[in-house]
């Protein structure tokens, strides 16, 4: 058994599935993407094999283009590699970047943007089925018009952005039961995407983890994956001061951590969200656990 030592879960790459234990227990925290200090101690599981598949894919072109797989169940299955993977839209991809996506079989996007979004990158491989589930983009209008009357600030962008993860509950809940009606049919290997993919993917990646039982804090850490990952680009919303620049092009915690406030307020906890919001009943999510986790 491998040394456990003290991390920043935010600097994790995972290069390896984990178990994440809590130090005065040794157990393993319960769900609700955790949110409290992120110190947790890591231990390397002694009987998962050192070779594995890349998580981060390395695209040119979609730079946050990255597998779900490998990440634990509370029951000591995992998530299947080369299933289900994230990432910013596919419309920038390189002829070396398509080939690679050839190549893993992807044969299905889940596209959450918007329609001018979709309509300025289009994706770049034919045979791929694009399904949309838009979810319009508010933050960039918003903080435009707050420019506009001289009253943005860094701290704005935060808020703005904390916002929309609640509209994705409030108002998108029926985008992300789509979403899980297309993982409960035939269509894997998919990619779930936006333009960034950090923020409506990145709650469509949270859930489907958490019906997939993945730790909260695996959630959490794979969710801000995207800061160690994703490259701006840096003529998008020039118009804009950088500090919000950074600050909308960025992930927290708190943003996710709106997502779920919004959960208990509207449905009372996540497992009735999953339930009652988006139609994950046991058999329903059986059946996902079955397909996407290793037996």
């Amino acid at each position: 058994m491998a040394e456990i030592t003290d991390v920043q879960i935010n600097r994790i790459a995972f290069p390896r599935p984990i178990l994440i234990v809590r130090p005065e227990t040794g157990k393993p925290p319960r769900s609700g993407f955790h949110t409290g200090p992120l110190m947790t101690y890591i231990r390397l599981m002694s009987n998962v094999p050192l070779s594995h598949p890349a998580r981060h894919l390395g695209l040119q072109g979609a730079s946050n283009f990255r597998d779900l797989g490998g990440y634990p169940s509370r029951d000591g299955r995992h998530v299947r590699w080369r299933q289900i993977f994230r990432s910013n839209h596919l419309g920038r991809l390189t002829e070396a970047d398509a080939a690679a996506v050839r190549q893993l079989g992807v044969r299905t996007a889940l596209d959450f943007r918007g329609s001018e979004e979709r309509t300025a990158g289009l994706c770049a491989i034919a045979e791929i089925s694009v399904h949309s589930l838009p979810i319009e983009p508010s933050v960039v209008p918003a903080l435009r018009e707050r420019w506009a009357m001289g009253r943005l600030t860094a701290d704005d962008a935060l808020e703005r952005m904390r916002d929309s993860y609640r509209n994705y509950i409030r108002r998108h809940t029926p985008r992300f039961r789509a979403l899980f009606d297309h993982l409960l049919g035939d269509h894997a290997p998919l990619v779930i995407h936006c333009t960034a993919g950090k923020d409506r993917t990145g709650v469509a990646c949270a859930l489907v983890l958490a019906a997939l039982d993945v730790d909260d804090d695996i959630i959490l850490g794979d969710y801000l994956l995207t800061n160690q990952y994703f490259r701006r680009d840096a003529a998008a919303h020039s118009e804009l001061p950088q500090d919000v620049l950074e600050a909308i092009g960025t992930v927290h915690a708190s943003f996710l951590a709106a997502a779920l406030e919004t959960v208990r307020e509207e449905y009372g906890d996540l497992e009735a969200y999953l339930r009652d919001g988006l139609g994950i009943d046991g058999a329903a999510r059986t059946t996902l656990q079955r397909r996407y986790l290793t037996a």
